[in-house]
C-alpha cells in the first residue's frame, strides 16, 4: 500500500493548526498588500488581514512560488511514496495550472486534482482525499474519484456590501451605486470553476431564503433526492460575521435536520478580498459514493 501525502493551499480553509492535527501539508497563498508581500497564517493574520482590506489596502492575490512548491514535494517524497495535490479551482486562479505542469516531471508520482473547488468545499475534498488514502486508494485513483465528483458541490454566498465588487472591477460604478441606492444582498454562486451572480435581495432574511432554496433544489435536481441514504455534507460559512452565520447555522437545521452541518467556517481569504467583510455562505457537497 501507497503512503500517500496529501496537500492543499490555505485557500481550502484549513489551518496550520489543524493540518498538523490531520497529517496535511497546507500551502499559504501570498497576498501583494499595499506593495509587499505577505503569506496567509505565516505572516498575515486574518485579523490583520480585514482590518488592512477595511483601512482600503491595495490587495490583491497572487500563487504560491513554483519553487515553494518544488521544494515541498521533494521532502514529502523522501518520506512518502506519492503526493496528492489539491490546490483552489483552476478557474479562479493559474495556481492549479502551474502545479499541474511541474508535477510533469515527477514521474506520476504527484497528482495535481483539478476539481474546480475552493474555500469550504475544497476543504471537503481534502478530508475525502484523506479518507481515501486511509482506505488504501493509489494517488492517480485519489484524483480520479475527486475529480469525478467536482459538480457535486454549490456554495451560494450572500454579499453585504458592493463596495469590494466594484473595486476589484466585477461590477460597474454604476451598478454598485445602484445596489446600495437599493440596498440589495446579491447572492452569488461558486460551483465549478465560476463565480456568478445568482440572484438579487432585498434584505439577509430573503437572502437566506434563497441560499436555503438553492441548496434544496440542489439536493432534489442534482444530488438525488432528500432521502436517509443520500448523504449530503452542509455547511455555514462566513467573512468576519460569526454572530449571524451561527443563526443562520440554526435555521438550516430546522430546514434540513436529517443533515448535520459540518462546520461554521470562515471564507478563505482568497475570496473575502473580493467581497468584503459581513457575507454569510451555506454550502452543499454531495458525499463521495
Amino acid at each position: 500500500m501507497s503512503k500517500i501525502a496529501i496537500v492543499t493551499d490555505s485557500n481550502s480553509g484549513i489551518t496550520q493548526a489543524q493540518a498538523k492535527e490531520h497529517g496535511i501539508r497546507v500551502v499559504p497563498m501570498p497576498f501583494m498588500i499595499d506593495g509587499e508581500t505577505y503569506y496567509e497564517e505565516i505572516t498575515l493574520s486574518r485579523g490583520e488581514f480585514y482590518q488592512k482590506l477595511t483601512s482600503n489596502a491595495d490587495i490583491s492575490t497572487s500563487q504560491p512560488s513554483p519553487e515553494s512548491i518544488l521544494e515541498l514535494w521533494d521532502a514529502l517524497l523522501k518520506e512518502y511514496d506519492e503526493v496528492v495535490h489539491i490546490p483552489m479551482s483552476s478557474g479562479l486562479s493559474s495556481s492549479c495550472q502551474t502545479a499541474i505542469m511541474l508535477a510533469q516531471d515527477y514521474n506520476g508520482k504527484v497528482h495535481v486534482v483539478n476539481n474546480q473547488r475552493i474555500s469550504v468545499t475544497q476543504k471537503r475534498s481534502v478530508f475525502d482525499a484523506l479518507a481515501l488514502a486511509k482506505e488504501g486508494k493509489s494517488g492517480a485513483e485519489i484524483k480520479k474519484i475527486l475529480e469525478d465528483d467536482k459538480f457535486n458541490s454549490s456554495i451560494y454566498i450572500m454579499i453585504d456590501t458592493l463596495y469590494y465588487l466594484k473595486k476589484g472591477g466585477r461590477i460597474t460604478p454604476a451598478a454598485a451605486a445602484l445596489g446600495t441606492l437599493l440596498r440589495l444582498k446579491p447572492v452569488l454562486q461558486i460551483q465549478g470553476d465560476k463565480l456568478d451572480a445568482f440572484a438579487k435581495a432585498r434584505t439577509v432574511n430573503q437572502a437566506k431564503s434563497i441560499m436555503i432554496n438553492a441548496v434544496k433544489s440542489d439536493i432534489e435536481k442534482r444530488f438525488g433526492g432528500i432521502s436517509p441514504d443520500n448523504q449530503i455534507y452542509l455547511a455555514i460559512a462566513h467573512t468576519e460575521n460569526e454572530e449571524a452565520a451561527c443563526i443562520f447555522k440554526e435555521e438550516l437545521h430546522a430546514q434540513f435536520p436529517d443533515y448535520p452541518i459540518t462546520d461554521v467556517d470562515s471564507l478563505s481569504l482568497s475570496v473575502s478580498c473580493h467581497i468584503g467583510p459581513g457575507s454569510l455562505a451555506v454550502t452543499c457537497c454531495k458525499k463521495l459514493r
